[in-house]
Formats: structure tokens, sequence, C-alpha cells
């Protein structure tokens, strides 16, 4: 069964083809900068054993990122002769109000990812252009949904509840939903094989671009950092995190703008983004920390300070710890932020080999012989998570 994973944000489309339920990689690729200035977007792809191509092209949306992909996966000795070569296309879904789990993408799905469009700007509307697009172009493809929060569904219902009126909960949906879930079931997926057993005490720290925590009992979820929408938790690349509800009202009394503006903001211009006044990205953040930018060196404290705040509350919550783990760019290359998560931690039984920090990017372990707490750096596979969820949807 042939199956295309796609995992889309507001400016960005990558994919990968599957051969399940063998799991065997025909194709992947990439491009970003979608509806930047003609000839801006660049469309690297491999196909099979070959060597990566990297192609510029003009892609003015995500539906022409879309007939890109499937133009170079139909090449002669591609894995595809045409669209309708396609088992299935699986989504890494972000929101749907109520909707949880994997399900089968008809309208009435795509209509609650609308109704959602404001809580995750980045991702649902990039999903739901996607959707429609693979609709027309590969239409007897199931259009499967992996909705991000399904990893999180049994997480204790005190842990999913803020202090709102009751019927906001049962009416609106206000709840913790909890993101990345492919990711922290990978690692939690992983984890379980590494150690050699699934009673764990375990918390992944999924820190990117957009960067979340989950603590996982047995491999179970028992709790995820990001709130109602991706927004919330830590502060991630341009997202706020956590903030009082109030500072919104006075921004808008203040400069005179309207809540929408306001949440644009919190969205776009917030996180490392407004705390260092210099990048969203915490490579540029960490050099000009170095070379003696104050205010980038608070924000990584501000960062790493909010991570281990979530940090010990998940230690309290599973009743100790054996494994920490680091997803995610910034988790798998970071030696900075893993040390400063980390550092003080050894009435916990985390003892970390600063020698094994400084050299681990991708994939290893930090912590010294012997030590109670394991510490692991792991890349995860969200596109085979999503592939398998699929390819059981399809199947069971």
């Amino acid at each position: 069964m042939k199956i295309l994973v796609a995992n889309l944000g507001s400016t960005s489309f990558k994919y990968k083809v599957f051969d399940m339920p063998a799991g065997e990689v025909l194709a992947r690729g990439g491009m970003d900068r979608i509806g930047a200035a003609a000839g801006g977007s660049v469309h690297k792809y491999r196909l099979g054993g070959a060597d990566e191509v990297a192609q510029a092209c003009e892609l003015p949306d995500h539906a022409a990122a879309i007939n890109e992909a499937l133009a170079r996966l139909t090449v002669t000795g591609g894995p595809l002769t045409s669209a309708a070569d396609l088992d299935a296309v699986g989504f890494k879904t972000v929101h749907a109000r109520d909707i949880s789990g994997v399900v089968e993408l008809d309208e009435e799905v795509i209509g609650r990812m609308e109704d959602f469009l404001r809580l995750a700007p980045a991702h649902n509307p990039a999903y739901v252009a996607a959707i429609r697009q693979f609709a027309r172009v590969a239409p007897k493809a199931p259009r499967i949904g992996c909705f991000e929060p399904a990893f999180h569904g049994q997480t204790p219902l005190r842990r999913q509840l803020y202090a709102v009126p009751w019927h906001w909960y049962e009416q609106y949906g206000i709840r913790r939903y909890g993101f990345h879930g492919a990711s922290h079931r990978s690692a939690a997926e992983q984890v379980i094989e590494l150690e050699g057993t699934d009673q764990l005490r375990h918390i992944n720290c999924h820190l990117g671009g957009s960067s979340s925590l989950c603590a996982i009992r047995n491999g179970v979820s028992q709790g995820a950092s990001h709130g109602l929408s991706p927004q919330g938790g830590v502060p991630q690349n341009n997202r706020i995190g956590d903030l009082d509800p109030y500072a919104l009202q006075i921004v808008c009394d203040r400069e005179g703008i309207s809540l929408d503006r306001v949440l644009e903001i919190c969205a776009s211009e917030g996180g490392m983004q407004g705390l260092s006044g210099r990048s969203n990205d915490m490579r540029d953040i960490e050099d000009a920390a170095i070379a003696g930018d104050e205010r980038c060196a608070l924000a990584i404290e501000v960062f790493t300070s909010a991570i281990r705040d979530y940090l010990g509350s998940y230690v309290v919550e599973l009743g100790g710890i054996d494994v920490i783990s680091f997803t995610g760019g910034i988790g798998e290359h970071s030696s900075i932020v893993r040390g400063q998560v980390l550092q003080g931690l050894e009435f916990l039984g985390v003892e970390l080999d600063p020698a094994h920090n400084e050299s681990v990017h991708g994939e290893g372990t930090l912590h010294v012989e012997g030590s109670s707490v394991r510490l692991r750096v792991l890349t995860t596979d969200e596109e085979l998570v999503v592939a398998r969820q699929t390819y059981e949807q399809l199947t069971d």
C-alpha cells in the first residue's frame, strides 16, 4: 500500500511516500517559502536511493506545492506512475475542535478544522488547503487525519481542564488538548525499546520551532504543556507561550488595536523572536549570546526556565523520573539548552556528562555511566507514525 504522508506549515510542505506495512520510504521531499516571490522556493527531494535533488520553483500556494511534488513523484523511475497509484494520503493534522484520533477527512471534519483556524493559524489553513487539493488530484485515495492531540487522549481529566465556567468546556471545547502527538508517541516507543521495559516514568522534551513537554507513564501520556492551542505552554519560535489573558486587553487599550491583531502578534512576533529582538532561530540567538548579547542570553534563560517549570511539575505527577529525552531540532542539537535544562538536577538522580552533551547531535545518551536517570537524545520519525496510523485505519 502506497501512502503519502503530508506535513505542512504556513509556508512549508514536507512529504514522504511509504510502502506499507513494511515502512519503506519510497521518496521524500520538502519545500519552504511557499508564497514567496517568483522562483523564491526550492524543492529538495529524493526518489528511492537516488541522490537528493534541489530545484528552484515558483510556489504561490500549497496547491502548487502539491502539484510540484506529484510531478516529481511520477517521473520515469519514480515511485508513482500517476497520482492514482496512491492508496491513501495521511496528514499530521493539528486541531479540529473536539475531534481527535485517526479519522477520515470528510467535510464535517474539515469544517471543524476551519472552526479552529484562529487557534492554529500556522497549520490549519495549510492543511485544509492541502486536503482539498489532494481530493482534486487523487480523488480515490482516502484522506486520513492523524490528529496530534490523540496521543494525549488518556491524560487524566484533571490535567485537561482549565478553571473556567463549566459550559465553556462542555459547549465550546475549551480545555488543554496537547499537541506534537506523533513526536511524543515516537519518543515513548523508542524509549521503551531502548530501556527494554514499558514500566517507565518518562518526560519527553520536544524542542524546536514549536516546543512542548509530555509526561509519559508506561508509554501513556499523562499531560502535555500545550493548552487549548499550540500557542500555549513554553515560549516557542514566534509564539508567546503561557500568558495572563488580561495582558491582551492592556495592549489593545494602549496601542488602539483589535484583539484579532493582538492575537496575530502573539503568534508571529512573540516567543524567542520577541524576547531576543534578533531572531526566532535558536542557532542565531545562541551565536549572539556567545558574542555577548545579554538580551539573547536572557531569552535562552527564559526558554529553559519555562521548560524546567513543566519538567518539575511532571516529575511530581509521575512520582519520580526514569528517563528524560530530547527531540526536535533544538533538542537534538543545542547543548546550551540541554545543559541549562538539566543543570542542578542531581537531587533527582540526573547526572549529566558534559562531554556527551557537547558531542551529541541527533541521537545519543547524555548521562554518566551509572546514572539512575537516563538522558537520551532521539530523532523521531513523525511521518512513519502517521503512515502506520493511516494504514491501521484503512485495514482494521
